[in-house]
């Protein structure tokens, strides 16, 4: 799969593959966390910090890069647990379900590209993930399996592109999760061979900043398919 790094908001392939970040348009409603969490200390901090700091501060990227690597080594052997761990998070909770019709759970530009290239394969997973402070994200990661590389390039070039469309994420049902909104902002994509992987992360509860929420989907995005 493809690394990436995060600069001035926007996702770079380190070695020329197709992923990247994109997407405010075409949100997806997906559910908002109704777990109780750890109580935190009132103060909002920057996940995996060895010290409380404000979210979103000026220093976390820096201290979120290495983690970030780390993270995506864990995630790359299946080690999503290992993951969550190196990125200051545990994990509460997952469901998976697997559905082989892609059409029937995509929008936009997304959907019409199902009708013309038939998908072999869509699997979809929903992580919870805690800081133990009251502060907690849940992460989107759709694997979708296409017949050919080439055919695996073109929809993960069309999944960056702002507005094309998604898939959407597990419902909220499946989690006891009422109404969250992921907007693709916080977003991760891999391809290896015919299988291309989507990530999107967004705050359950309490506050998670954006950098954090990018770098949990770009490490999900690193994930085998389960």
């Amino acid at each position: 799969m493809t690394d990436f790094i995060t600069k001035n908001g926007k996702v770079i392939p380190l070695n020329g593959g197709g992923g990247g970040g994109r997407k405010g348009a075409g949100a997806v409603v997906a559910g908002a966390l109704a777990l109780t969490v750890a109580a935190g200390t009132g103060g909002v901090t920057t996940l995996g910090g060895s010290g409380a700091a404000e979210a979103g501060s000026g220093g976390s990227s820096s201290r979120l890069g290495p983690r970030k690597a780390e993270g995506q080594k864990a995630a790359r052997r299946g080690d999503a647990e290992g993951a969550w761990q190196r990125m200051g998070m545990k994990q509460l909770r997952r469901t998976v379900r697997q559905q082989a019709e892609c059409v029937a759970v995509s929008f936009g530009e997304v959907r019409e590209f199902f009708t013309r290239t038939r998908c072999t394969s869509l699997e979809r997973v929903l992580f919870a993930v805690t800081d133990g402070a009251g502060n907690t994200a849940v992460i989107s990661v759709v694997w979708v399996g296409l017949a050919s590389s080439g055919d695996a390039r073109r929809f993960q070039t069309l999944m960056n592109r702002h507005g094309s469309g998604d898939v959407h994420p597990l419902g909220s049902h499946l989690l006891d999760l009422g109404d969250i909104h992921f907007t693709g902002l916080r977003y991760g994509s891999g391809r290896d061979g015919g299988t291309v992987t989507v990530a999107e992360a967004e705050t359950a509860t309490g506050q998670v900043d954006h950098d954090t929420l990018d770098a949990l989907a770009e490490v999900a995005a690193h994930l085998p398919r389960v």
